[in-house]
């Protein structure tokens, strides 16, 4: 670590700084706990402790996560910028559950085990085995701490093999049990019943709540997506297993309080990052307002706070993207309202996004447009229904007729969380980008907030119209 990072963190620390919340963590070397920059325990001597980029780094070197600040609940970090990208896809793999063997993430990513431990090593200074345990025993964590589920449904949901695995790894590396973690007593849940899970998803602030609210609203599925002052609510479906999530905005803890219920646990930790990745959580707002500012942007226009709204799927994100092309957010909004009310079906939490088979089999004369848009529809559900991947390629995406770089890169930003994409091709950014002589490539590595900010200032533009 350089000696600048460490004059940084040693500043963060001492002021408990939010906007440093996930970014790093502190080892204390006197107790043997790590700990987040914002813990409100006593600080200790600079002298007793050391700092890691990762949480994983810091339980590799025999650090227990702190019970009090709980750095399962840290923010996530944009850490993998300069890092090696076959690294950070290997981060992503890594921390899926079910958990996948190393061979397997290893053939994924088109690479030996022996390379990808070497890159591992080299970057993160953990091996990839290491840095799996690690998301494992922290989700475990998390759950143990914050709901009443019974150990053997913890164990499932954190992608151990039983609870005897749970407890051996909870003992061999943080010399604990799961009694001693949790406070509540499990619950005596009936035989296939999952109870809903709560628990915190914290930023870094400022958070542009209303701009994110206002965004999804307008952009909602009726039936399916219910917006509040302060909250968002969602159903959906996983790999045929459906599952409903609330999050509820806490301004003044810095955090959405996440409610999920779900038939199967094992794809829990998918619904938390995916939830993440809508509400944009991770996102570093004071790194995105210098690249704004470097694009051309003044501080007067910048949006703070600002976030990227996702969609829940990738699939989904594709379908909003097509039946968006050339049309207003209205008449689009219209269309696939139509999409879902035809074409999708019910889990026992409502009504769900319909599956690509539904799509790629239907004629779609229910909707009203060019029926060469139907066709690139169906050909891009198709594209899903016969991918093996969580998604297809680009290039195959772009090989639809009728698919352009526009449809293609809405897909990316709200579909993949892309944080550096602009949509030159989009009229309204492209009229802004103008009008306030910003340039795109400046904004790097973040101009998918140029974008998003770029369409908020429109969005100004509009009111004080309407307002004269």
């Amino acid at each position: 670590m350089l000696k600048n990072d460490v004059q940084t963190y040693e500043l963060a620390r001492k002021s408990r700084d939010r906007r440093f919340d996930g970014k790093f963590y502190v080892g204390v070397k006197t107790t043997g706990i790590f700990c987040r920059p914002i813990c409100p325990a006593r600080l200790p001597a600079e002298a007793n402790v050391e700092y890691f980029q990762f949480a994983a780094q810091a339980m590799d070197n025999g650090y227990r996560p702190c019970l009090r600040c709980r750095p399962d609940s840290a923010p996530g970090s944009w850490a993998w910028q300069g890092v090696n990208t076959t690294v950070s896809r290997a981060q992503k793999l890594l921390s899926e559950i079910p958990a996948h063997s190393i061979q397997h993430i290893a053939n994924r990513l088109g690479i030996g085990c022996r390379y990808l431990n070497k890159l591992f090593t080299a970057h993160l200074g953990v091996t990839p085995k290491r840095f799996q345990l690690c998301n494992q025993m922290m989700l475990a964590k998390r759950l143990l701490q914050n709901t009443a589920l019974p150990v053997d449904m913890v164990a499932q949901a954190a992608g151990f093999a039983s609870t005897r695995r749970l407890q051996s790894q909870l003992q061999q590396h943080w010399k604990l049990t799961p009694t001693a973690l949790r406070k509540t007593v499990s619950a005596d849940i009936p035989p296939n019943q999952v109870p809903a899970i709560t628990f915190k998803l914290a930023y870094r602030p400022p958070y542009n709540w209303e701009w994110v609210r206002n965004f999804l609203s307008l952009r909602a599925i009726e039936g399916v997506e219910t917006l509040t002052a302060n909250s968002y609510s969602r159903v959906f479906e996983i790999n045929g297993v459906g599952g409903q999530v609330l999050a509820v905005h806490h301004a003044d803890q810095y955090a959405f309080e996440i409610q999920i219920k779900l038939e199967d646990l094992k794809y829990l930790q998918k619904v938390i990052q995916t939830v993440s990745r809508v509400l944009d959580i991770d996102a570093e707002p004071e790194l995105i307002e210098y690249a704004l500012a470097k694009g051309g942007l003044k501080p007067t226009q910048i949006c703070k706070g600002l976030r990227i709204p996702g969609a829940f799927s990738t699939f989904e994100a594709g379908c909003r993207a097509i039946l968006g092309q050339q049309v207003t957010l209205i008449a689009a909004t219209t269309q696939l309202n139509k999409l879902v009310t035809h074409l999708s079906h019910s889990s026992q939490y409502g009504k769900v996004f319909p599956a690509p088979s539904a799509v790629a089999k239907s004629d779609l004369s229910f909707l009203r447009m060019p029926e060469q848009r139907k066709k690139a529809l169906r050909a891009f559900a198709q594209l899903f229904n016969e991918s093996v991947a969580e998604r297809p390629q680009n290039n195959a995406i772009l090989n639809i007729k009728g698919v352009g770089p526009w449809t293609l890169n809405y897909f990316l930003i709200r579909g993949c969380g892309e944080p550096d994409i602009f949509l030159d091709s989009d009229l309204v950014a492209r009229n802004m980008a103008a009008k306030f002589s910003t340039n795109a490539d400046m904004a790097s590595p973040w101009r998918s907030y140029l974008t998003l900010n770029l369409w908020y200032l429109a969005t100004l533009e509009k009111q004080h119209v309407k307002s004269i």
